[in-house]
């Protein structure tokens, strides 16, 4: 996926794709992950950060991890070091912790993110920070009567539309009817694994959802992996100036809903 991180790839999905906004997930804990190359991942992500700037789009600068809490002080350093650079830019989100797995809230989650949060906070007041929450970022009822401290923090949800469905979105309803502020800052129009058949009714009711609770969101991803959450068939350029014929199914679908959404966005 890093190989997309490149302007050019930036520059197209907003002038093509009409994105306003790219997430750059920095893998943490993988063998090739920030914790092992900690300035060839930086570099990425800062590649991708400038390159939004410049494009004058959002970017959500994502610690991409299922164990965040396990590397606090990792993260303190990097978020800190993002905001001492990008702080004063409107374009930086940050995305605290992908996906924690079933962890609780109260005693590790949201202890993790207001340590994160200060660091951030030292250099940038009030830039939007997202922290994520229990079972992949799913369970956003967890925050109910104890939220952050912070007018500018919002949670993540995420889904994988030929899984997740009503049931989830009712746990999201019951966070938004309680003023819990929500992000999607990843779902698939597959199942939770990537892969499996693209459900096509699930995406849109989805969407529909969010439109409806003007929830905004990302798409996983922008590769060229073999499964089919992917944007692009293998070996599809890294410089954008893609015909259709590189874009998987749910390229196309996610692709189009993005053009239907921002007509006038260049």
């Amino acid at each position: 996926m890093g190989k997309y991180y490149t302007p050019e790839t930036v520059q197209w999905l907003k002038e093509d794709w009409q994105c306003t906004i790219v997430r750059a997930a920095m893998a943490v804990d993988d063998s090739d992950g920030y914790i092992t190359n900690p300035e060839i991942e930086k570099n990425k992500i800062f590649t991708v950060i400038d390159a939004a700037i410049a494009e004058g789009i959002y970017v959500i600068v994502d610690w991409h991890s299922h164990h965040a809490e396990d590397y606090e002080e990792q993260a303190k350093l990097f978020f800190s070091e993002v905001a001492e650079k990008y702080g004063n830019q409107p374009n930086i989100i940050y995305e605290l912790y992908n996906e924690p797995l079933d962890v609780a809230w109260n005693t590790v989650l949201k202890p993790y993110h207001e340590a994160v949060l200060a660091e951030i906070r030292k250099h940038d007041p009030d830039n939007i920070v997202i922290c994520g929450t229990r079972n992949w970022s799913q369970n956003v009822d967890d925050v109910i009567g104890n939220e952050i401290d912070d007018d500018n923090v919002v949670y993540t949800l995420h889904y994988y539309a030929a899984t997740h469905k009503q049931e989830l979105r009712d746990i999201a309803q019951e966070a938004i009817d309680n003023n819990i502020a929500l992000f999607v800052t990843e779902f698939g129009t597959t199942d939770y694994s990537g892969d499996g058949f693209i459900d096509v009714e699930e995406a849109n009711t989805w969407w529909n959802f969010l439109d409806e609770n003007k929830i905004s969101w990302c798409n996983w991803s922008i590769a060229d992996k073999s499964e089919n959450s992917a944007a692009l068939f293998p070996n599809t350029s890294t410089e954008g100036q893609w015909n259709e014929s590189d874009l998987t199914q749910s390229g196309l679908l996610v692709r189009e809903e993005l053009k239907s959404k921002n007509p006038n966005f260049k």
